[in-house]
């Protein structure tokens, strides 16, 4: 017995010598790698200085995606272990898992789809120096088959710009679907309040809060619901969510739905918070998916703008959500022209 005590101490003796060991080595070649890449970097921005804003940006964009991953896997674990829904998160823990969750009959959501498109991008990064060829791909196609996080600065304006264009086309065809849906109105006088609301949009005007406000109860019930719009003009409001038009005409509602409640869900949090908690970043990004193009407005400008968001769609009910979902065209469509 005391001979194998003694074994067995010896052999516990050296297998936590060679764990220091194994460890301390692990240690030093991390620390080499990390002293190597220093001069690497270095290298590359003192002699290709704009190689290496691509380098720096493909560098940062795989630490932010890992982070969010990272910080996702915890909002999760605290909703599962306080037992909490989603709509009492706080606002930012809400709008990080907007990006990931996956909505009824819609696929995937941003996140999801821009986890797709890295992987492939993730892998062929994955042997020494291999990082040349993915920075190749970011300078030819960074749009195509990057995502946000692989963007520059001036590329993010750029593209977010791109695809504001493509939602913006269908703006008129969502005013126009809803004046055309006005004419066919029982209440003379609503009808007539919401064909001038239309008229002054496509005049080059605002309309008012408390002008969409008033004709709320349109939009509960035919031809205005969300359920009773025409399909033409449920596909036009899909595209200013950068959602795909080309679906059943009830997986279109549905979806449209369950995104738009999600926003009024979000504005809530929002409220709670504060706009004068948001950074400028923050007020950017509300502002953008609530149809605003805001990569040239100022945080005054974007804060003005939600202040109004906010007035509309934290009073409106969930069965209002048709006019909270066209709202995105007419609080947005000419609130540049107007400003300027």
């Amino acid at each position: 017995g005391e001979v194998w005590g003694v074994f067995g101490s010896r052999s516990l003796v050296r297998c936590l010598s060679t764990k220091a060991s194994s460890r301390s080595i692990l240690t030093a070649l991390v620390s080499k790698a990390k002293q190597i890449n220093g001069r690497y970097e270095k290298f590359l921005e003192r002699t290709f200085p704009r190689f290496y804003v691509l380098y720096a940006t493909f560098t940062k964009g795989i630490q932010a995606l890992f982070l969010e991953v990272k910080e996702i896997r915890k909002i999760k674990s605290k909703m599962s272990h306080q037992r909490l829904s989603v709509q009492h998160l706080p606002y930012r823990e809400m709008e990080r898992l907007r990006q990931v969750r996956c909505r009824a009959q819609d696929a995937f959501w941003q996140f999801r789809r821009d986890l797709i498109k890295v992987i492939p991008i993730g892998i062929i990064a994955i042997p020494p120096f291999a990082n040349f060829l993915v920075i190749v791909l970011m300078y030819f196609f960074p749009r195509q088959l990057l995502v946000r996080y692989f963007w520059t600065p001036n590329q993010q304006v750029e593209f977010l710009d791109a695809y504001d264009a493509i939602r913006r086309d269908s703006y008129p065809d969502v005013v126009e679907s809803l004046a055309l849906a006005a004419r066919s109105l029982p209440e003379p006088q609503l009808q007539k309040r919401l064909q001038e609301l239309c008229a002054e949009v496509q005049r080059g005007c605002q309309p008012r809060v408390a002008e969409l406000y008033a004709v709320r109860s349109l939009f509960s019930g035919s031809p205005l619901g969300l359920n009773k719009l025409h399909v033409s003009h449920v596909k036009a409001l899909s595209q200013v969510l950068f959602l795909t038009p080309h679906l059943p005409a009830f997986f279109l509602r549905h979806r449209l739905r369950s995104h738009v409640l999600e926003i009024r869900q979000l504005d809530r949090a929002m409220l709670r918070l504060g706009l004068g908690q948001l950074s400028e970043e923050e007020l950017k990004a509300a502002c953008y998916l609530r149809g605003l193009n805001s990569t040239h407005l100022g945080m005054s400008e974007c804060r003005a703008w939600l202040e109004q968001w906010l007035g509309l769609s934290c009073k409106l009910q969930a069965s209002e959500a048709s006019l909270l979902a066209n709202s995105m065209v007419l609080l947005s469509l000419n609130y540049i022209r107007t400003k300027e």
